[in-house]
């Protein structure tokens, strides 16, 4: 796609140091593609390059810019409505199953309103040097932009997994290697403390920190491995209902699912679609675009189940650089956010060393709700996580397209149960053998 001259210039604020850099980013992920391949949407659930570019700049735009500076000109203020996403306070939204429709703005016209915004941002950022709340909301919008950059990865990919060309949406090199053995860590019963504390960023989802109870319990040293999913499948997983849960074995059946999303046997061997394009099965890398529904299935044919989000915080804490960096909110791996870089997820070669946080989501068997005395932000912004706190599951950890700082303990992803287009894979858990 083409690229404008950026507009954005280096300039004394931290803070507009730091939005340069995640926009940029976000235009890197697109600079690769065509017009075409920024505008096209594969289903409901996945939205165009070009609708993500325009949407993470109409969250500044509306929260940031507008309230601050009565005469602001909007680029485009039938943007309000096009790239409002689900912001009912807002107001009207174009529905998101035709976003693949909107074909005019171009690619063009949205990279300047970019730059357009990209402008109005300068003062607000210089602003948020002695505004706290200023502050925090410039944040929140660039972690949200980080979001849709994972999000770019993820729905180009299923874009490009349509195509009968089936071409490589990302470039970078698989890295193949053996990995370790699954050990089992044990965690005696306990009051465990969950959620975000301290002063660096989290999600209000996140918190308020709160104490519960756990029972003994084992969690799995890494992921499962392709591998082992391969020995789930021919040992007829997708065909034994008594291992689903009802609503799996609905989706299994009207859905013909024999094996984890864009995975294809040739010849007698796996085949799998990813940033990459199609590449062989690698046995020792982590699972991945498999659905709570297998993911379950999974374990109790493993004679497991799938950990709580809690048991799963717990364990994290501890076992990576004995929970420091992540109790700090930084990353437990190098992941990726930025064209180029590697997309695959990688083998767990030490599970002591490497706990193996960062190259898929895992699922959880905890449903998505509130934590005791959660409250949503006033005003439209407080939509931006409560409201979905129904019909979803958690998902912990970060997968290989996840933006580094959000791979923390305590950060709650969140999908309905039939998802299987994100990076999602399992880690088993046990009660105390």
């Amino acid at each position: 796609m083409s690229q404008p001259a950026t507009r954005i210039e280096r300039v004394s604020s931290p803070w507009f140091d730091r939005y340069r850099d995640v926009r940029a980013r976000t235009v890197a992920l697109t600079a690769a593609l065509s017009p075409e391949d920024c505008a096209l949407q594969s289903m409901p659930d996945a939205s165009p390059a070009k609708w993500h570019l325009a949407h993470t700049t109409w969250f500044f735009e509306t929260f940031v810019i507008a309230p601050r500076d009565p005469g602001h000109r909007r680029y485009d203020p039938a943007f309000r409505v096009l790239f409002n996403s689900y912001y009912n306070g807002v107001g009207d939204q174009h529905p998101r199953s035709e976003r693949g429709l909107i074909s005019r703005p171009s690619c063009d016209d949205v990279l300047a309103y970019r730059a357009h915004v990209d402008d109005a941002m300068r003062a607000r950022c210089d602003d948020a040097q002695d505004d706290a709340a200023l502050a925090a909301l410039i944040e929140l919008g660039l972690n949200h932009e980080e979001q849709h950059q994972e999000l770019i990865i993820t729905d180009v990919t299923h874009l490009f997994s349509r195509n009968p060309a089936q071409p490589a949406p990302f470039g970078g090199d698989d890295q193949r290697r053996e990995s370790a053995p699954l050990e089992w860590i044990g965690c005696p019963a306990g009051i465990a403390h969950i959620g975000h504390a301290g002063p660096r960023f989290a999600f209000d989802n996140e918190g308020p920190r709160h104490r519960v109870w756990l029972e003994a319990f084992e969690l799995a040293s890494r992921p499962v491995s392709n591998a082992e999913f391969i020995a789930f499948i021919d040992d007829g997983g997708y065909r034994r209902p008594e291992l689903w849960l009802s609503l799996g074995w609905d989706a299994v059946a009207s859905r013909g699912w024999k094996a984890p999303l864009y995975w294809q046997r040739d010849d007698g061997r796996w085949r799998a679609f990813g940033p990459h394009g199609m590449t062989a099965i690698d046995p020792h890398a982590p699972v991945r675009h498999v659905s709570l529904f297998e993911a379950d299935a999974y374990a109790r044919w493993a004679d497991a189940r799938l950990p709580t989000e809690f048991e799963w915080e717990v364990v994290a804490g501890r076992s990576v650089d004995g929970g420091a960096r992540l109790s700090a909110g930084l990353p437990t791996r190098s992941t990726a956010a930025s064209a180029g870089a590697l997309l695959q997820p990688r083998p767990v070669v030490d599970a002591r060393a490497d706990w193996g946080i960062g190259d898929v989501w895992e699922w959880t068997s905890s449903s998505y709700a509130p934590y005791p005395g959660f409250r949503p932000n006033p005003g439209a912004i407080g939509e931006y996580n409560g409201k979905f706190m129904c019909n979803q599951y958690v998902l912990r950890g970060a997968s290989v397209a996840t933006a580094p700082a959000h791979s923390r303990v305590t950060y709650r992803n969140f999908f309905p149960p039939d998802t299987r287009w994100q990076f999602c894979g399992l880690r088993l858990a046990r009660d105390a053998r």
